[in-house]
């Protein structure tokens, strides 16, 4: 679901990537009918580059969210593959927008990856309203974690959350480690 756009409108623009080798698509044989998408390796070849764009926007653009405006944190999640390098880090996060979703987060060594459920065996688990990540999130001085609850495996969700700031320091460090 994606506010401000038609089924119809969305499908095109799905269509329109699986044509140019975006995406691939897979329909179930059910009763609702289900399609499931997934990002091609040429797809994942972006995920530097769009990771590259929203360390400029928190650089240049990131400030609190004005009133009524919604904030969407699963943006954030959605593009951890382009901003996190986990060269030594292994495991798996769970993290949930208790007004929202729940990603999961997988580290193994060099490989990453994200996704958009629960998971059982997770290390870590991270829990906060999507107030608390907006926190969480921001920019020095107004970074906040204490809104999170946090269980587990600390060093795994400093890794995670601190990629996820997108400072160009915290982005420095993951890369390094």
């Amino acid at each position: 679901m994606l506010p401000g756009i038609s089924t119809e409108q969305l499908r095109s623009r799905l269509n329109r990537m699986v044509a140019d080798g975006m995406l691939t698509r897979k329909r179930y044989r059910e009763v609702p009918p289900r399609v499931d998408y997934d990002l091609t390796e040429r797809a994942r070849e972006l995920m530097p580059v769009l990771g590259e764009l929203a360390r400029w926007g928190y650089e240049w653009a990131w400030s609190a969210p004005r009133s009524g405006e919604r904030v969407d944190i699963g943006a954030i999640f959605r593009l951890a593959p382009g901003l996190i390098n986990p060269r030594s880090a292994t495991g798996t996060v769970e993290c949930t927008v208790t007004d929202g979703a729940t990603y999961t987060f997988d580290f193994e060594g060099d490989r990453f990856g994200v996704a958009e459920r629960s998971a059982e065996g997770a290390v870590t688990r991270i829990r906060g309203d999507t107030e608390a990540w907006v926190r969480a999130f921001s920019p020095e001085p107004d970074r906040d974690r204490s809104g999170l609850r946090i269980e587990g495996d600390r060093n795994l969700s400093d890794a995670l959350l601190d990629g996820l700031t997108l400072t160009p320091t915290a982005a420095r460090v993951i890369n390094a480690a």
